[in-house]
C-alpha cells in the first residue's frame, strides 16, 4: 500500500496505458509533442542554444539521441539538456496556469531523448509525456503561487515531470521510480534573479530539469537509491521551497481523467506569458475600434500581483528583456498589430514612437483579479486617446488557453514557422504528418533518422490509424503563412 507521496506517484506513473487514455488526452499529447519541436527547432538556431551545443559537442558522448534542430545524435543526456535549453529561448512554449509551469520545455527533451535511446515507439511515447505532465502540473499546483516568488517552477517542479517521463519510457519498478523522484526532488532548481541583469539563466532551467530527472531515472534503473518521501518530507521539497502548500492537490483526482496535459496553454505570443491578457486586449481593442497607435494618450493596465512582480520591466536594455516588459509588449501590439517572434528586434527595442508609448503604459495590481490567479491569468485594458474612447475591456483567459483554445491548423502553422528555417519544408511538412498520428510512430529513433532522406517519415504504416478510422480531418495541412504568429 503507499503510503509517502512518491509511491502513490509511482503507482500512477505505472498505470498510465495508451489504451486507456481518452481520445482528447491523446490529441493534447500529439499538439504538445508538435509545439515543443518548433520552439526547440528556432530556439535551437538562437546564441544560448549553439553555445550549450558546442560545450556538448566537446563533452562527445553516444550516438543515443537527437541534438535538435542540427540534427545530429549525442547522447541522451547531452540532448535532454541541450534541447531543454533551446525550447524555453524564443518564449513560444507552451504554459500550464495552476501551476505556473512550461511543462513541455522541461518535460518532452527528457522523454524524446529517452525513447529514441530505447526505440520506444510513439504510444509509448505519449504514455512517457501524459505522466510527466500529470505529475510536473500536480506539484506546481501544491506549491503555487508561494513557490513562484523565488522558483522558477519550470526548473523545479519540471525536474519531477521529466524524471517520470523517463522512468515510464525506461521500465522502472515501483521501487526505482521511487528512488528516481527522490533524486530529481534534490536536483530541483531555478532561482529568478536572472531577470535583474537579463541573463540567460532562464533558458537553463529547463535545460537541466530535463537533464535532472534523466539523470534521475537512469541512476534509479541501476539501483542508485533516493528519497523516499522527498515530496513531503521534513527537509523535502514543499517544506524547503514554498511557504505555503496544499498537498492534496498532488494525489486529488490522480488517475482519472480529464488528465492535467489537457489543461495545457499554447502561446501565440513570443513573450512572456504574463504579457499575453493585455496583449491580446490591446490587440482586440486596437482592431475593432481602429486606433491609431500615434492618437494614444495612454494605457492603464490591471492585473495580478505575480504578473507585475515578473514583467513590470518600464526600461527594458535587451531584447530578451523586452520579453518581460509588459509596458514594452503594450507598445509593440499599439504599433505593430502583433507581437510576433520577428517583432522582438533591437530596431523596435530602441524605436523612438515605441519608447513613448512604453511611458503611457500605467500598470496597477487588481485585487479582484490577483484573488483569481492563479486558476486564472487575467487584465484589464483602458486606452485613452486624443480624439476617441476611452476603451476597455477584460479577459481571464489570454488566447490559447482551453477556455480560450487555438485551433489545430493554427498550431501547426505555428510549427512550420517556427521549424523552417532549421529542418525546411520537406521536412516540417513530413514532421507535421507524422507528429498528428504519433500513435502510429514505430520507432521514435526513426523521427530524425539520418540514413534516410526521408527521416521522419519512416517506420509508419502505410495508411495511418486517422485515416482507417476514416476520420474528417486529413493529412494534408496548411501551408505557412507569411508572416509570424501573433
Amino acid at each position: 500500500m503507499a503510503s509517502t507521496l512518491s509511491e502513490k506517484l509511482a503507482d500512477f506513473i505505472d498505470s498510465v496505458r495508451y489504451e486507456d487514455l481518452p481520445g482528447e488526452t491523446v490529441r493534447s499529447a500529439r499538439l504538445a509533442f508538435l509545439d515543443w519541436l518548433g520552439s526547440a527547432a528556432r530556439g535551437g538556431l538562437e546564441a544560448p542554444a549553439k553555445m550549450a551545443a558546442a560545450v556538448l559537442r566537446n563533452q562527445g558522448g553516444a550516438p543515443q539521441s537527437t541534438l535538435l534542430p542540427y540534427p545530429e545524435k549525442t547522447s541522451c543526456l547531452n540532448a535532454a539538456l541541450a534541447n531543454g535549453i533551446a525550447s524555453h529561448i524564443v518564449e513560444l512554449d507552451d504554459v500550464h496556469r495552476g501551476s505556473i509551469l512550461h511543462a513541455g520545455a522541461a518535460i518532452l527533451p527528457a522523454a524524446f531523448a529517452a525513447a529514441e535511446m530505447v526505440h520506444a515507439d510513439g504510444r509509448r511515447l505519449i504514455e512517457a509525456v501524459v505522466a510527466g505532465y500529470e505529475v510536473a502540473v500536480r506539484l506546481g499546483e501544491a506549491v503555487s503561487p508561494s513557490h513562484y516568488f523565488f522558483w522558477h517552477n519550470t526548473g523545479t517542479c519540471g525536474t519531477f515531470g521529466s524524471c517520470a517521463a523517463a522512468g515510464k519510457l525506461l521500465g522502472l519498478d515501483r521501487r526505482q521510480k521511487v528512488w528516481a523522484l527522490g533524486n530529481a526532488g534534490t536536483q530541483a532548481a531555478g532561482l529568478w534573479d536572472f531577470l535583474r541583469d537579463g541573463a540567460m539563466s532562464k533558458h537553463l532551467h529547463p535545460g537541466k530539469a530535463a537533464y535532472n530527472g534523466l539523470l534521475a531515472a537512469l541512476l534509479a534503473k541501476e539501483g542508485f537509491t533516493g528519497a523516499e518521501a522527498v515530496i513531503e518530507g521534513e527537509k523535502g521539497f514543499c517544506r524547503a521551497m514554498a511557504p505555503a502548500f496544499d498537498l492534496s492537490k498532488i494525489t486529488e483526482g490522480l488517475g482519472a481523467p480529464p488528465y492535467k496535459i489537457q489543461e495545457n496553454s499554447f502561446k501565440i505570443h513570443a513573450s512572456c506569458r504574463h504579457t499575453h491578457p493585455a496583449v491580446d486586449l490591446v490587440l482586440d481593442l486596437s482592431a475593432k475600434h481602429g486606433i491609431d497607435s500615434r492618437e494614444v494618450l495612454s494605457v492603464t493596465v490591471r492585473t495580478y500581483r505575480t504578473a507585475l512582480n515578473i514583467i513590470r520591466n518600464p526600461a527594458p536594455r535587451t531584447v530578451f528583456d523586452a520579453r518581460f516588459s509588459l509596458p514594452f509588449c503594450v507598445a509593440l501590439a499599439l504599433k505593430r498589430g502583433r507581437c510576433g517572434l520577428s517583432d522582438f528586434t533591437r530596431e523596435n527595442l530602441l524605436d523612438s514612437e515605441i519608447r513613448t508609448l512604453m511611458s503611457r503604459v500605467h500598470l496597477e495590481p487588481d485585487e479582484e483579479l490577483d484573488a483569481l490567479h492563479p486558476a486564472r491569468w487575467g487584465a484589464v485594458v483602458e486606452i485613452k486617446t486624443r480624439s476617441v474612447g476611452p476603451f476597455s475591456a477584460r479577459t481571464d483567459f489570454p488566447r490559447g488557453d482551453p477556455e480560450n483554445p487555438v485551433d489545430e491548423e493554427t498550431l501547426v502553422s505555428k510549427f512550420r514557422l517556427l521549424a523552417l528555417p532549421a529542418w525546411g519544408q520537406d521536412k516540417v511538412n513530413a514532421l507535421s504528418r507524422t507528429v498528428l498520428d504519433l500513435e502510429d510512430l514505430e520507432d521514435t529513433a526513426l523521427l530524425f533518422d539520418p540514413a534516410s532522406d526521408r527521416g521522419p517519415t519512416r517506420g509508419f504504416p502505410a495508411q495511418s490509424d486517422r485515416a482507417r478510422r476514416g476520420s474528417t480531418e486529413t493529412d494534408a495541412r496548411p501551408e505557412p503563412k507569411s508572416s509570424t504568429p501573433n
